[in-house]
């Protein structure tokens, strides 16, 4: 499973975490800020939070369940 990728812009307080360097061909509200970017096969390529220094429990939470399903 390939490494993970995160950006985080300062200034708007956001955060993308890339699972999959491919494109997003929909969106999916999985918690209120925490929109999953999902590709064509129907699979996660990221997650983008909005406001992510308050969502920090749904952050390790996501990175938890990356790390144990690449094991």
């Amino acid at each position: 499973m390939p490494a993970m990728k995160t950006r985080y812009d300062k200034s708007t307080d956001s955060l993308y975490i890339e699972v999959r360097a491919l494109p997003s061909r929909s969106i999916v509200e999985i918690e209120e800020d925490v929109m999953l970017d999902i590709g064509e096969d129907g699979q996660p390529v990221g997650y983008d939070i909005q406001h992510a220094s308050t969502k920090t429990q749904i952050i390790g939470r996501l990175i938890l369940e990356r790390a144990q399903a690449a094991e």
